[in-house]
């Protein structure tokens, strides 16, 4: 038996990130992806149409996010779910349209700007998408923060245990008294 001041104290979780550590991870992680998807974007725009080329990176980048934003952005502490890509993959589309929206306004606009020009606009209609994204993300997608869903597992057990208790069956007796009562049983001076 190990004396009780050596034993080490069992952590519940640790604490979901503040909104303003989720942010800064999320500029951080999702910046630098975001960066990095720029650049991709515009060599493979060379090769293929750029709204093409722009939703193929999105697709990957937004994979990456996702599963850098459920183990450190949000601190959930366990990679990404199928929920989360979908629910992430939502406000993706939101960002892919705000960008190529913005892109295509541009050329509109002046219709062959430089890449330079382009890269401004794309950043820009971005960074306006990307706080939209951060705030669904953190209110919505990744919620429940660093317990794993122990508050939900907790829940459900409580509603399984609560059911169980339901369904128990009580015994009650259902054996008559030897003798019936009947009115007269109760008449004063029989």
């Amino acid at each position: 038996m190990k004396p009780q001041l050596a034993q080490q104290a069992k952590t519940v979780g640790e604490a979901a990130p503040g909104p303003f550590a989720s942010f800064v991870r999320f500029v951080v992680c999702g910046g630098g992806i975001g960066v990095l998807s720029s650049g991709a974007v515009a060599l493979l725009a060379g090769t293929m149409p750029w709204v093409v080329a722009n939703a193929v990176i999105t697709v990957a980048s937004t994979v990456l996010c996702t599963e850098l934003h459920a183990l450190f952005t949000f601190g959930t502490g366990k990679r990404a779910g199928w929920r989360q890509h979908w629910q992430s993959a939502g406000s993706a589309t939101a960002a892919y349209a705000v960008t190529s929206l913005a892109v295509l306004i541009l050329h509109l606009v002046q219709s062959s700007p430089g890449m330079l020009t382009e890269q401004v606009v794309y950043l820009s209609a971005s960074g306006l998408a990307g706080i939209g994204r951060f705030l669904v993300l953190r209110l919505f997608v990744f919620a429940g923060g660093r317990d794993g869903g122990q508050d939900r597992d907790q829940d459900r057990s409580f509603v399984r245990k609560a059911a169980a208790a339901r369904r128990r069956v009580v015994p009650v007796s259902t054996r008559l008294p030897n003798r019936v009562l009947t009115p007269a049983a109760f008449a004063v001076g029989s």
